[in-house]
């Protein structure tokens, strides 16, 4: 599994429209948005028009683990519309690491 920002969705569509909720959901430590930080691994929407989000945490004692993935969830809930539902899952494995950010992210943060 690697990072969502090294897939591209159609313009317009529910999956391009829930990337661009998650590029504003922020780690509060870390200034750049969770999806090109490479926390998301996936979006897929059913035929029920429901949608699972597949990400992880920079680490497993990740102040925000218990604040985050709600967040995310919400914000999809709130400004996607057209969705029966949202589901956000975390996963560790892959673990995350600074390989699975955007070029755009580290260049940001100062890592090239």
């Amino acid at each position: 599994m690697t990072a969502l920002h090294e897939k591209t969705f159609a313009e317009g569509s529910t999956e391009a429209r829930i990337v661009e909720v998650l590029k504003t959901c922020y780690d509060p430590e870390i200034p750049v948005d969770i999806y090109e930080l490479g926390l998301i691994y996936d979006v897929q929407i059913n035929e029920e028009d429901f949608a699972q989000v597949t990400m992880t945490l920079t680490s497993p004692a990740c102040p925000v683990a218990g604040t985050l993935p709600p967040e995310v969830q919400q914000k999809i809930k709130d400004e996607v519309e057209g969705l029966s539902g949202v589901s956000v899952d975390i996963v560790w494995d892959p673990p995350w690491s600074v390989d699975m950010m955007s070029e755009g992210a580290k260049l940001e943060l100062g890592m090239m």
